[in-house]
């Protein structure tokens, strides 16, 4: 894997990283005065006069905070006076529990997977209006996890519940309903890869990860349960660089493992304990532009950033219900605008913020 320096992009390249900027996390809260969200236009931004990002002045900031969503209500519906008389829920469709979210690469749709309604909700921004998707029978969903969308708009969904990976046209035709030769116990996290034709999925249940080609042809699984490398200890989400290289959260062994695409192994990092950098729940993974690793934490109620070394460079977020803060977050993902969207579960909602590269932020 390509080594860049510990403070590349998220530090001053002139300056060592320091981590004061990280503790404690009331600091990271700074309500400044009103911003115009610069390179962020293609997504309506509702928290309009929130201005949050860390790390806090005076150092540069690496992310901002743009929005939330949790109903129709934030892509400009109205809390309906009918429906408040009929006994409908005035903001339309909500969501009620998400736990992973994906996003087209403009922004124009986010996709989430609500385990509570056994749903996959449909954030629409270019028709404003916020949807179930629509499935056949024979991809009838009862616990969605995770949710991916290709270049084509077909949406990958992986249910524990069913033991299966659900594939699925931008109709809902079912499309492919994989694992059943594979003896899929509780699939979870799941990463695409287009340009290798690839799908990779993490067996939680097995403790293993299972590749699939893009037509759902079995490739080869790899893992086994343990603590050494290439083995795990309940892997739950997956991410991959722009290199193809797979990143594993291995949640029983508090930690990251990586491989390249041809499934070496490459290195891991991450141990138990409550101080920066540690792990306490990790969950949802991503990697931005630049190569940061993110990891949702569930247990401390924010998403930490390393580099690719696996040293702690930021963390964002503390529990709480306001913006920038989490309730038991879960899921994430990174599109091609750098745009972070994590699901905030307990919360009920998706908070998206803004990763600035360097030359962004000069």
């Amino acid at each position: 894997m390509e080594k860049k320096p510990a403070h590349q992009s998220l530090c001053r390249a002139n300056s060592q990283c320091s981590l004061s900027f990280v503790f404690p996390l009331v600091f990271f809260l700074a309500i400044g005065l009103l911003i115009t969200l610069a390179g962020c236009s293609s997504v309506p931004v509702k928290d309009e006069n929130i201005d949050l990002a860390w790390p806090p002045p005076p150092e540069q900031p690496r992310i901002r905070y743009l929005a939330s969503y949790s109903s129709q209500l934030d892509l400009g519906g109205k809390n309906s006076l009918k429906a408040r008389l009929l006994g409908a829920d005035p903001r339309g469709v909500a969501i009620q529990k998400p736990y992973g979210v994906t996003a087209t690469d403009d922004g124009r749709r986010i996709y989430v997977a609500d385990t509570k309604q056994a749903a996959i909700i449909v954030f629409d921004f270019d028709t404003k209006k916020v949807y179930r998707f629509k499935t056949d029978a024979r991809g009838a969903l009862r616990s969605p996890i995770e949710v991916r969308v290709d270049s084509r708009g077909r949406l990958y969904v992986t249910d524990p519940v069913r033991s299966r990976l659900f594939v699925f046209s931008p109709e809902g035709e079912t499309l492919l309903a994989l694992g059943a030769k594979e003896k899929l116990e509780r699939p979870t996290g799941l990463a695409l890869d287009e340009s290798r034709q690839r799908i990779y999925v993490a067996d939680r249940g097995a403790h293993r990860i299972l590749v699939y080609n893009l037509e759902g042809e079995f490739q080869y699984a790899f893992g086994e349960r343990g603590t050494g490398p290439e083995q795990f200890n309940l892997p739950i989400n997956l991410t991959l660089d722009k290199d193809g290289n797979l990143y594993v959260v291995d949640f029983g062994n508090f930690r990251v493992q990586m491989f390249s695409p041809g499934g070496d192994f490459l290195g891991m990092f991450g141990e138990a304990g409550d101080k920066m950098g540690n792990m306490a729940r990790p969950k949802g993974i991503a990697v931005d532009s630049d190569g940061h690793i993110y990891v949702v934490d569930a247990a401390f109620g924010n998403f930490q950033i390393f580099n690719r070394e696996g040293r702690i460079m930021l963390f964002v977020g503390q529990m709480g219900h306001h913006p920038g803060q989490f309730w038991l977050p879960t899921g994430m993902y990174i599109n091609a605008q750098n745009r972070i969207y994590i699901a905030d579960s307990l919360n009920a909602r998706i908070q998206v913020f803004q990763y600035l590269p360097e030359q962004q932020t000069q």
